[in-house]
């Protein structure tokens, strides 16, 4: 089992006060005999009995390593491998990665991130982890 991210539990108050109810904590997903942990899945109710719930998956990352650039790199790696994953495994759930205002204001934002997000089809889920908030949900 992977430690958990520093922001773990603003997330999850965030995402529970934005009305979604944790149902993995964390999301395990498999490839073979290759055992995968995303940090959380949440499902919400929506209106209309037909359409049923929608599902998700996010995976929180921090940026906090000495190099934005490297850690842009790891978080959408372990993005895009999850999300390969899940659309085998769980194809009704939608992978976001979870980032704090301060990344998504500052490397996101700039050209590099923007390419590289707009590029590989990057969900976002941008929060606030002082206010346990979801600040911007980016599909």
């Amino acid at each position: 089992m992977p430690a958990r991210n520093i922001n773990h539990d603003a997330v999850v108050q965030a995402l529970r006060d934005d009305g979604w109810t944790i149902t993995h904590d964390p999301l395990l997903i498999t490839s073979g005999d290759r055992r995968l942990f995303i940090d959380l899945g949440a499902e919400r109710a929506t209106i209309g009995a037909e359409r049923g719930g929608e599902r998700i998956a996010v995976e929180i990352a921090s940026f906090v390593a000495d190099s934005p650039v490297r850690d842009l790199q790891e978080a959408v790696g372990q993005f895009v491998v999850y999300r390969a994953v899940l659309s085998h495994a769980d194809p009704e759930r939608s992978l976001f990665l979870g980032v704090p205002t301060r990344v998504y204001d500052s490397v996101l934002s700039e050209p590099l991130g923007q390419l590289v997000a707009a590029d590989v089809r990057l969900r976002v889920l941008v929060f606030d982890a002082q206010q346990q908030k979801v600040m911007q949900w980016i599909r």
